[in-house]
């Protein structure tokens, strides 16, 4: 394993995420938010925290992912991480698992909660709208913001509006690509790709100015009624913010073929300084 410009403890690998052993990874300077130079975008983590979800040993493969929530306790440093996982609930049709994200030897500072239902296979009707957004195909690269360092999640992901922009307030449609794997060396999986990109909905359709005010989540809810397939995942986000300070940014998910589920996340919004 590497270090990035000398900085004990990151990795410096073609991916999110090195892999230690099964239950531990280090962080690579590709998890950087825009925000703080030693804290991470909650995308990638929610991503590991699927992850660890869907690899867990003993795990049904008859089941599938319908709904994960996070709590963002704190926010995820970049250096070693370890997961475990632990089963709530577990019945026919339906099982809860948990997941924690804690830094190497320290408290959780994220956790993950899904409920996975049985896959019926093909006994039921498929009711899903077709395509309603420009595939990505057909719109630019849009640009992040502005961030005062040049690794982090804003280049490990590629970004193509087709409404709205990172830098106008207001409601926002944007198309998301990984550019660089979750875990170096591994193959991507489809949720992967949704659950890196779902944690971007806040600031895909900002309605207050950053320079002025903090817009933070301290949840993620996703629901996934489709299991996603293709590279680009789109979120079509919007956000409402009441006098008190309490928001909510609301996106519709969708991959190439159409609508796959919802994201939601609870806003803590206050003026800066």
């Amino acid at each position: 394993m590497g270090a990035e410009s000398g900085v004990s403890g990151v990795s410096d690998v073609d991916g999110f995420y090195e892999r230690i052993d099964a239950g531990r990874f280090l962080s690579s300077g590709y998890t950087r938010g825009p925000w703080d130079p030693g804290s991470q975008h909650a995308g990638p983590p929610a991503a590991l925290l699927g992850r660890a979800i869907e690899e867990r040993p003993g795990g049904r493969d008859d089941m599938r992912i319908a709904r994960i929530t996070y709590e963002i306790l704190r926010p995820v440093p970049i250096g070693p991480l370890e997961l475990t996982t632990s089963v709530l609930r577990s019945g026919r049709g339906t099982e809860v698992v948990e997941a924690a994200l804690a830094p190497a030897g320290a408290a959780p500072v994220m956790l993950a909660r899904a409920l996975r239902i049985r896959v019926a296979g093909e006994s039921v009707p498929s009711v899903v709208p077709g395509p309603e957004l420009p595939p990505p195909g057909e719109v630019g690269p849009t640009p992040f913001f502005p961030v005062p360092w040049e690794q982090g999640y804003h280049s490990a992901m590629e970004t193509r509006f087709t409404r709205g922009a990172f830098v106008e307030l207001g409601p926002g449609t944007c198309w998301m690509r990984m550019r660089v794997p979750l875990v170096a060396g591994e193959e991507p999986r489809p949720l992967d790709r949704v659950l890196v990109a779902a944690d971007s909905g806040n600031g895909i359709s900002s309605v207050v100015d950053f320079g002025r005010y903090l817009f933070v989540n301290g949840d993620l809810t996703v629901h996934l009624h489709r299991h996603p397939a293709g590279e680009w995942v789109c979120v079509e986000a919007r956000t409402s913010v009441d006098a008190a300070g309490i928001g909510l940014a609301d996106a519709r998910l969708h991959d190439e073929k159409g609508p796959i589920g919802r994201s939601a996340q609870s806003l803590f919004v206050a003026p800066r300084g």
